[in-house]
């Protein structure tokens, strides 16, 4: 049974997905790449993986969590695994360029499909797709569009958005 929640965030509404014992996606409310199967699933906010996932982005939006703590399930390809493992792999307040994270990836040649995979990311904020920048330091694409995704980098540092604003 998949169940999920819609959450108030200061970056407007998120959807939470889970199944029975893991985080299967959040998406913001409105943009693509949500799954068509959402109409069959089941809204249950006290479901104890929706609420501790809440919890913790809570906790996140208000500056006092940097990393997060919630048992994970995604499905891609291979090679979205491998990318959206490497992307969980990105430190609090840092990033990186997609040509890096598609030499993490395993294919360097690969930078648009690691760019492709990056925007197919199932779980925003918590797999911080919003950390991988543009080569030349600029924000690159964002799935829940580019002032969510300077809104991140601003809360996790304000510096490195302010820089990569710039360019």
């Amino acid at each position: 049974m998949t169940s999920y929640n819609t959450i108030k965030t200061p970056m407007g509404d998120l959807l939470l997905v889970a199944n029975e014992s893991a985080l299967t996606g959040i998406y913001f409310v409105g943009c693509d790449h949500i799954p068509a199967e959402q109409n069959e699933w089941e809204r249950d906010p006290k479901h104890p993986i929706l609420r501790q996932a809440k919890e913790q982005l809570d906790e996140y939006f208000a500056g006092s969590r940097t990393e997060f703590t919630l048992p994970l399930h995604f499905a891609g390809t291979d090679f979205q695994n491998r990318v959206w493992q490497q992307i969980a792999l990105i430190p609090y307040g840092k990033t990186i360029t997609y040509s890096d994270l598609a030499q993490k990836s395993g294919k360097p040649e690969a930078i648009r499909a690691a760019g492709t995979s990056t925007g197919r990311n199932p779980i925003s904020i918590i797999i911080p797709c919003h950390r991988v920048v543009g080569k030349n330091g600029g924000f690159g694409g964002y799935a829940g569009g580019l002032e969510r995704k300077r809104f991140l980098l601003e809360l996790e540092n304000p510096t490195a958005s302010l820089l990569a604003a710039s360019q």
